[in-house]
């Protein structure tokens, strides 16, 4: 209850204050939008209740208030109302984050100051220190296509938050005039090069100081040095943008050469800074001169004038070190500290700043290679005549040879440039055979040298159902062949696989998703442990439960002893960046969240964990269910056609979001297998309905329940923190569904049937979920994060129905060209707000 008085006092008072301030701000007509918006979500709140359509809320609003206005006033009285819910959203976004430290437990379950206590009264200092000298947490920012805000609204946001931790209500004002008077629409698509520097901001502005404070704090509790310590891995941060090929063709070695070369310019800029701020302090005999030096090299390096700079990193943090010693030895260690800290952050962030991956899709490997020559026959005699390959010969029109020797070209020579771990791990979307990492070992060997060690961590990943399921037997084969296993020992005998929540929940529905992942994780861990090779899992999660979002820390806490949990690894992106490392308090809380989650792992491990096999029985029989009820969903002939029709998919290619397109292929027609993760789960989104999230649950429990196992199903429950996290993760999707307001889809002849199988669905989901998890409420057990989603679902609720209501007007076959594009306008314009205000839509 303190928390919600906390909730209470620093957000939602607050936010209706500032709020108040739109309706006085002196922009021609504001204020009549104001008051206006304010009774047109009164009339859609209470035209829901009524069962009304969008349709019928929209015109009864404009003849009760507004009988004057002629049919285009209607569309301009809807885009000002988009506009200004617009602004409100990132208004409760900053007042949210402004009061973070007030409404999460930033020293509870999961932080440091639990852990230094738990660690404190145990035996288990020592596993920890060495858990210090070995452990990883790495965070990969994706430049996947669902973060709305352009960056000079990310800016206003930044200056919104300062403004309103300090309740200056006058700068607050200032802002808001700003953000009234500043576009939130991009009129171009990004470039990969442009999606890499928006992400690079939060590298310089957040990363870069939270980070190096993190190991210090991970360094105080395990009574550790600076100087003892070397793990520059403990907390790092990959990178996507610009080395992400996959399905992306504007992506090529030229934009990840420049990007490379982009992120090593911004950690040499904010070395010199920091230089540049502690210099003032080091007049000492001996010590001012070096500094002085030291600052001209990264000056060289960082603004090119063509003087000589720093080759390597090392070279850098040489040079402090020696400053360091002249301090301890002749000035009393006086300022030491300011050295200390610049050597941490040489130490953990190098030249490199940021790790590029690179990623490609497996079947733009195959015709690689057999541009190269070299075609498939079976799988052992094609692994063999790869291995066996000494060079290889293409010309220009071999586009995807040619695309794949430039690739791994382009990272020996990021590592020439930037340091080995600025990028040295090739992802393989689509894996589903040990040839096809055996593919990019043979190219990689032949490119970087034959008789040389390959500086590479060959990554697959594993989506698809039948992917997932062979997932240990194609590792096991891999472990087989003695070239690869040769090549584990020179990577310290590590091998990261990463598993894929989208595409996989996509293929196979919310819960089986989550357990074939989860089962793969246990059966990979037992085959690496065969081989004596540790697993290093990669987890491809998005922001909605539906990817793979959700809590964190109740995610890998419940991982359990029999799942290797050496390192965490997770994507993050679009507004999951924004919000959960977007400043630094709500950075620093989520990245101890996944360290202390590993820890506990490693350190307390809970048998309970660990499922029986009764426990595993049903499990199997819930998933089983589950698939069927998504399958028979996926298999229904109306599939297609409500996706494409009923929702607002198609629009999502005209966003201007990412650079990405939003399917694989180029055809015309939808075919699912093409279809990417975000936009299918987003146009589930828009449309309040979520059905990736928990589609199935409801049927698979139905189902345990009528075979008189509802009892156990309870104890599993209560009983199992994964199954716990997941079906609480589930009722973030379900509490975020409204079809009332795609109600009106009953009344369509083509759309009525199928629309009743979704609601059913989603009211026997609601009704089980919440009876297993013994709640009266969704969320309720999260009563923090319910208001703020009820509070966010209020406000961006007339931006559904002016969506819902254009996607009901467009389905008017006499409509003329201009009330089209109208429609068409408004629905893309709704999306943005309707996005921007789920924080984890995509």
């Amino acid at each position: 209850m303190q928390q919600l008085e906390k909730y209470y006092e620093h957000v939602t008072l607050r936010y209706q204050l500032y709020n108040s301030l739109f309706l006085h701000l002196p922009f021609e007509g504001i204020s009549r939008t104001g008051t206006l918006l304010t009774l047109f979500t009164e009339s859609c709140l209470k035209g829901l209740k009524e069962s009304k359509t969008p349709q019928e809320i929209i015109k009864k609003f404009f003849a009760d208030f507004l009988p004057d206005e002629n049919f285009d006033s209607l569309f301009n009285y809807l885009f000002q109302f988009i506009q200004y819910i617009e602004r409100q959203v990132v208004l409760f976004d900053s007042t949210e984050d402004a009061a973070y430290e007030h409404i999460k437990l930033i020293t509870g379950k999961g932080t440091f100051t639990e852990l230094d206590a738990k660690l404190r009264n145990s035996d288990k200092q020592t596993e920890y220190n060495y858990l210090l000298q070995n452990a990883s947490i790495r965070v990969v920012l994706t430049a996947h296509p669902t973060q709305f805000y352009p960056g000079e609204v990310l800016g206003i946001l930044t200056d919104l938050d300062s403004s309103i931790k300090s309740n200056n209500i006058t700068e607050i004002d200032v802002l808001l005039r700003q953000l009234g008077k500043t576009p939130f629409i991009k009129k171009f698509k990004p470039t990969p090069y442009d999606e890499a520097i928006s992400l690079i901001w939060y590298l310089e502005h957040v990363f870069y100081s939270t980070i190096p404070e993190l190991v210090k704090g991970c360094l105080e509790i395990g009574n550790l040095s600076i100087s003892e310590w070397n793990n520059p891995s403990l907390f790092c941060v990959g990178f996507w943008p610009g080395g992400d090929r996959d399905g992306n063709p504007f992506v090529t070695e030229e934009i990840t050469t420049k990007v490379a070369s982009k992120l090593k310019n911004t950690v040499l800029k904010c070395y010199y800074r920091d230089i540049r701020n502690i210099k003032r302090r080091f007049t000492f005999k001996d010590v001012y001169s070096r500094v002085n030096e030291i600052e001209q090299k990264i000056y060289n390096g960082a603004y090119g004038n063509g003087r000589e700079g720093y080759e390597k990193a090392i070279d850098l943090e040489n040079d402090l070190l020696i400053i360091k010693q002249l301090i301890e030895k002749e000035h009393n260690n006086l300022f030491v500290h300011l050295i200390d800290d610049i050597i941490l952050k040489v130490r953990i962030l190098g030249f490199h700043f940021s790790m590029i991956d690179i990623r490609q899709h497996a079947q733009k490997h195959k015709i690689a290679w057999k541009q190269f020559g070299v075609s498939l026959n079976n799988e052992v005699e094609y692994v063999q005549k790869l291995l066996n390959v000494e060079s290889v010969k293409y010309s220009e029109e071999n586009i995807e040879a040619k695309n794949l020797y430039e690739s791994i070209l382009c990272i020996k020579n990021i590592q020439h440039s930037n340091g080995e771990v600025a990028c040295n791990r090739y992802i393989i979307s689509n894996t589903s055979s040990s040839a096809d990492i055996i593919e990019i070992y043979s190219i990689s060997k032949i490119v970087f040298g034959l008789n040389e060690d390959l500086p590479l961590d060959i990554i697959p990943l594993f989506e698809s159902t039948q992917d997932l399921i062979n997932a240990a037997e194609v590792m096991e084969k891999l472990f087989q062949i003695p070239e690869y296993k040769k090549h584990l020992i020179s990577r310290k005998y590590k091998q990261t696989i990463m598993l894929g929540f989208s595409d996989g929940t996509k293929d196979a529905g919310y819960l089986t998703a989550n357990w074939l992942i989860y089962k793969a994780k246990q059966e990979l861990t037992a085959v690496c442990k065969k081989y004596n090779v540790s697993a290093i899992f990669f987890d491809g999660r998005g922001g909605p439960p539906a990817r793979g979002g959700g809590n964190t820390y109740e995610f890998y806490a419940s991982q359990g002893s029999n799942i290797s949990s050496e390192e965490i690894q997770l994507t993050i992106q679009g507004q999951t960046i924004s919000s959960n490392f977007g400043k630094k308090i709500s950075c620093k809380y989520n990245l101890e969240q996944l360290f202390t989650a590993l820890v506990e792992n490693q350190i307390f491990p809970n048998k309970q964990l660990i499922l029986n096999k009764e426990q595993n029985e049903l499990m199997e029989q819930l998933s089983s269910k589950a698939f069927e009820s998504y399958s028979k969903l996926k298999n229904n002939p109306t599939f297609i056609d409500y996706l494409e029709n009923a929702t607002p998919l198609k629009w999502f290619g005209e966003t201007n979001v990412g650079s990405r397109p939003a399917k694989r292929n180029k055809s015309e027609n939808l075919v699912f297998e093409d279809l990417r993760a975000i936009p299918f789960v987003s146009a589930w989104a828009q449309m309040k309905q979520n059905i990736p999230g928990y589609y199935g649950i409801g049927s698979a429990i139905e189902f345990v329940i009528s075979e008189d196992k509802e009892k156990q199903l309870m104890e599993l429950c209560e009983q199992s923190a994964f199954v716990k996290a997941l079906f609480s993760n589930s009722m973030q999707s379900l509490a975020k569904c409204n079809f009332e307001a795609s109600r009106w889809l009953k009344l369509n002849k083509k759309f009525s049937s199928f629309y009743d199988i979704l609601q059913n669905e989603y009211e026997l989901s609601k009704k089980h979920i919440l009876k297993s998890m013994n709640q009266q409420e969704l969320m309720e057990d999260n009563p923090v994060s319910k208001v703020s989603v009820d509070l966010r679902e209020k406000i961006v609720l007339p931006l559904v129905i002016i969506q819902q209501f254009a996607l009901q007007m467009l389905n008017d076959e006499n409509l003329n060209k201009s009330d089209k594009e109208n429609y068409n306008h408004l629905i893309i314009r709704s999306m943005f707000g309707i996005v921007n205000a789920a924080r984890n839509s995509a």
